[in-house]
């Protein structure tokens, strides 16, 4: 089909990378900048909204005594809605454009979080918390970043794919310490009022400087020799997004990936956010430590992310990916020699390393989705993160059970750093579009189906 191919507009764009680049414009001298940096400040105001669930269940418990299973249903359908909305909302994007989407996202966000602050027992909780801002914030994942990446740069992908990746983390570190001095300084009700109204404040700038395509306002993408003509918008969004899963799912790259990224969530948001605190704790380290190690984990994060990124436009995607993911392994089969009730200088530097590692795979999975899936690279980035969530899910439950199981989370770091050895070798694996493929934007002929 058309949208897997890629024989459209973007095969068009695709040759422009491989044609006679125009002078370089400084950073204000292209929309393409602007429209990266509107992005990146609704990734940043979305993300922080999943530091909050942390903070608000002490309150919650104590105010309404639900039990913590209550609390944690509302954060479940989150995440999980937060995975799943992705790619569907990059083919909204496709059908209705990305300016229209974020909006709409932003409004989502805001509302679930205002109706939060009214809630009265704990269903309202899971729908306004779990259903409507999990819609939201899932449509401002990654898959979003990808499409900006896709529809306004040929040159300094990868690189803009990282700062918009990291976005979602940057917006926790910013707003995690204000919104806890809120809460316990003021309650949670003002800290969800405050979300709101960052959100609300997002929305009018999203709508002036977001476009949805440069030939929206007479531009080329960054990069490219000439303009591009804006598209025909792809109707049957959710057919779109269920038909490219479909097809990709017929390819072994796209299982290659969603395997490898499966554990990628595994390895990072499913066991290190979910379980690091009590396993330091284990080791006689108090838990305010341990979580500010987490918080020194995020601020490299965004280093590692951007860095990542600039190395995605100069290296094969594919060996950066086995390279992370190769030392991810090490670094956690190492984590059960680490932990001690003090912070010594081996757990400051496996915090600085794994940090530079922890987001650093987004930007060579977007690379290689785009060049495999070409048309439809953002839509199949948004099911590969789907599996990404998956990953997580069963890592955060499989975590604790084993910890249950054995007294001791040493075989969970174990078992997850032979994972990541696996997919280091699955990485290596996918094929890369060929240079004709890459050249006029079709999805490449070396991709094995099935």
């Amino acid at each position: 089909m058309e949208a897997i191919t890629g024989r459209s507009h973007r095969g068009h764009l695709g040759r422009l990378s491989h044609r006679a680049l125009p002078p370089r414009r400084g950073i204000l001298g292209h929309r393409a900048w602007w429209v990266a940096a509107v992005a990146l400040l609704a990734i940043v105001v979305a993300g922080a909204f999943s530091t909050l669930p942390g903070l608000l269940a002490g309150p919650l418990r104590h105010e309404f005594g639900w039990s913590r299973g209550s609390i944690g249903l509302a954060t479940s359908v989150n995440m999980v809605l937060y995975g799943l909305t992705a790619p569907f909302a990059a083919a909204l994007m496709d059908r209705f454009g990305m300016r229209r989407v974020v909006v709409v996202a932003l409004a989502l966000i805001a509302s679930g979080a205002a109706l939060t602050s009214v809630m009265t027992t704990a269903w309202q909780f899971t729908l306004y918390w779990g259903a409507l801002v999990g819609l939201g914030t899932g449509s401002t994942a990654t898959a979003f970043g990808a499409t900006v990446t896709q529809r306004w740069f040929v040159r300094r992908r990868g690189l803009v794919t990282g700062l918009l990746a990291s976005g979602s983390v940057f917006g926790q570190m910013v707003f995690l310490p204000a919104l806890s001095w809120i809460v316990d300084r003021h309650g949670w009700r003002p800290s969800l009022v405050t979300l709101v109204l960052a959100a609300c404040t997002t929305v009018p700038l999203v709508w002036i400087v977001l476009r949805d395509h440069p030939a929206d306002v007479g531009r080329e993408p960054y990069g490219a020799a000439f303009q591009v003509p804006r598209p025909a918008p792809h109707y049957g969004a959710g057919r779109r997004a269920l038909a490219l899963l479909g097809d990709a799912a017929r390819t072994r790259a796209f299982w290659l990936m969603a395997g490898a990224y499966a554990i990628c969530g595994a390895s990072t948001n499913g066991i290190m956010w979910t379980h690091f605190t009590p396993a330091a704790h284990d080791h006689g380290m108090p838990a305010t430590t341990a979580s500010s190690l987490l918080a020194a984990i995020g601020v490299f994060n965004v280093i590692g992310t951007v860095a990542s990124g600039w190395a995605t436009d100069r290296r094969d995607p594919r060996r950066l990916l086995s390279v992370f993911f190769a030392l991810r392994g090490l670094l956690l089969m190492c984590l059960p020699m680490l932990m001690s009730a003090t912070v010594e200088p081996p757990m400051v530097a496996f915090v600085i390393a794994f940090g530079l590692l922890d987001l650093a795979t987004v930007p060579p999975v977007v690379a290689l989705c785009r060049e495999v899936y070409g048309d439809g690279g953002a839509v199949v980035f948004g099911w590969v993160g789907a599996a990404h969530q998956v990953g997580a899910a069963l890592a955060a439950y499989g975590g604790g059970a084993a910890r249950d199981a054995f007294g001791t989370y040493a075989p969970v770091w174990v078992t997850l750093g032979a994972l990541c050895a696996a997919a280091a070798l699955l990485s290596l694996l996918v094929r890369r579009a060929s240079p004709a493929g890459r050249a006029d934007g079709r999805r490449s002929t070396a991709v094995d189906r099935l």
